[in-house]
Order: C-alpha cells, then structure tokens, then sequence
C-alpha cells in the first residue's frame, strides 16, 4: 500500500512491485478490445466508438481488482462507483458522437460523389457543346466563303445557300439558348414567377410549334386528355418541359410513327405523359436519361439526316420540373418509350 509522505525511490519501487500485476490483469482486457474493434471494423461507427470508451475503463478496474487481490475495502468500493458512473456517462456520449462523425462522414462522402458527378458531367458537356458547336461553324464558314468568293453565283443556289447559313444559325442560337437555362437551373438561379396556368393552352402552344417538324418527318401527333387541369407554375417553363419532351419524342420516332400526348389527373397532381415509338431504351440507360449531353445508343439514333441536339432538351426539362416541385421519369412502354411528370395542381383546381 503507497503510504502519504514517501519518498521518490519509495514510490518507484512501489511502481515496480505494482508493474507485473498491472500488465498481467489489464493486457488482457486491451487485447480484448483490439479484437473487437478489429471484428467490428465493417460495423457502425457508433460500435467502435462506444468499445473505445469501454476499454480503457474496464482496463482500469481489472488491473485495481487484480491489485487489490479482490479485497473489497472502502477506497476499492468508491473507486468502483466512480468508474460505474464514469461508464454511464460516457457510453450514451461515445453513442451520440460516433453517429454524428458517422452522419457528417456518409455526407462528406456523398458530397464527394456528387462532386466528382457533376465534374465529369461537365467534362462530357464541354466535350458534346464543342464538337456540336464547331459542326454547324464549319458549315456556316465555308458557305459564306463560298458566296464571297463568287463560287456561287446563281439566284437559286445563293438563296440555297442563304436558307442553310439561317437554319445552322438557328442551331446555334437553340445549343446557346439551351445552355443558358442549363446553367440557369444548375446555378439555382432560376427564378419563377407561379400562377394558375391551364395545361391545355401551355401543351397547345407547344404542339403547335411542333407541328411544322412533324409533318416534315411524316409523324403523327394526337393528344388525350382526361381532364384540363390547372397547375401551379410558370408560363414559359412548363411550355419549355412540354415543348423539349415532345420535340424529344418526335426526333426519336420513325417515319409513320406515332407521338402520344395524354394528360389527366391522379389525387393532387397533374400527370402530364408523352409517348414515342423509338423502339425502347435499354433498361441500363433508363436512369440516364436525363443527364447532361447523354443522347443513348443506336436504338434511340435519328436517322442521318436528320440533327441531333445537343442532349440537353431532357436535362433542362427535368432541372424545370423539379423547379415546380414536380417529378419526371422514363420508362418503356409499347413500342416506344414513355415520358411522365407529375405538377401540382393549382389552389382550387382539380
């Protein structure tokens, strides 16, 4: 027993009487918890820290009990007391904090993931955004060349070549524009101004100015409609989100195909549905639809003649939907492949 009063060397000596005790009754207990914590590496983190805390408390009242050689004086029972409550305390702590760290560690990886996401979604964007942008450039370059160097000089080839410099200007003018709104949504600087808006007039305007393309391309556009509701929302985006998803659907339908509108109403939303007959999207590529300058395999590949757009239509249209506290998914669906986004309804509407 360490009496008050001795000296240095009377404690060392002490210590080193104590020493062989110590180690033979607490390295066990550590060796112990070391096997925990490696069988509860792949555990929660809430398990780990909670064996932390307990290890070192457990080491010290084996190694005092080992000492004492189990005589329970008064000094040995308070010292157990203390470390029982210690236990009770730290325990719900090493709990609470190990999921915190473990919450704060799933976000910062998520965060990463979506980082790293977004970064490669905009390496692909810049790589589809120069190769498009340079196509309808080349052309527009090499035509006017042509008309300024007299290569061309009839009325009917000059107005041909007229007619294409304004079309490859007209499709610059939409990859620009796109990329606008893209950057717009994705910036959160999009601000809406939301009213009452009827969902037939907004899908009538935007059917209308399809209407041209359509019969170009020999394909058959008819709407179904359950109900007209009235949503909540913004004028010039939801005729965006139809305007992009019915473009989409006659773009990757075939000659003498077949673009379904249908509209109705399912509890407090409006269901807005386009159907196309492009064959199908693969069931890998469905979760990627609306990504950023995705355009999908060859079953969904226009035919040569025909533009492409720049892959950002479906992106855009989803980046607006959810905007309106919406929702939009891609599934299959006959022949073709089905487009639906659900808006609220308006304040009094259904």
């Amino acid at each position: 027993m360490v009496e008050s009063g001795e000296s240095l060397r009377e404690l060392l000596l002490h210590l080193w009487h104590i020493l062989p005790f110590a180690l033979l009754t607490v390295l066990p207990v550590v060796l112990l918890g070391a096997l925990l914590l490696r069988v509860l590496r792949n555990g929660s983190l809430s398990s780990a820290m909670t064996v932390l805390v307990l290890v070192p408390v457990a080491a010290v009242v084996v190694g005092v009990l080992g000492i004492s050689g189990f005589m329970f004086t008064t000094t040995l029972t308070t010292m157990l007391l203390i470390s029982l409550l210690v236990t009770l305390v730290t325990v719900p702590l090493a709990v609470l904090m190990g999921r915190r760290i473990a919450r704060r560690s799933v976000w910062e990886h998520e965060a990463r993931e979506r980082e790293r996401a977004a970064e490669a979604s905009r390496r692909e964007l810049v790589a589809w955004i120069s190769h498009d942008l340079r196509t309808p450039l080349a052309g527009i370059r090499a035509m006017a060349e042509a008309l300024a160097d007299g290569v061309v000089t009839s009325p009917e080839e000059v107005s041909g070549y007229a007619h294409r410099i304004g079309s490859e200007t007209h499709r610059l003018s939409t990859m620009v524009d796109d990329l606008f709104e893209l950057s717009r949504i994705t910036a959160g600087a999009l601000r809406l101004t939301m009213s009452a808006v009827p969902l037939r007039e907004v899908i009538s305007d935007a059917l209308s100015a399809q209407t041209p393309v359509a019969e170009r391309k020999r394909v058959r556009v008819r709407t179904e409609a359950q109900a007209w509701p009235v949503v909540l929302g913004s004028d010039p985006e939801l005729a965006r989100i139809v305007y992009n998803l019915v473009s989409n659907a006659i773009r990757h339908t075939p000659p003498d195909g077949t673009v379904a509108v249908q509209v109705g109403v399912d509890g407090g939303d409006a269901v807005l549905s386009v159907d196309d007959s492009c064959g199908g999207i693969p069931e890998t590529e469905l979760n990627r639809v609306f990504e950023v300058a995705f355009r999908g395999t060859s079953a969904r590949t226009p035919s040569p003649d025909e533009h492409v757009g720049g892959g950002l239509g479906l992106a855009i249209a989803k980046g607006l939907v959810e905007a309106h506290h919406g929702r939009i998914a891609a599934r299959n669906h006959g022949p073709g492949c089905r487009f639906e986004v659900r808006l609220p309804l308006a304040a009094g509407h259904t």
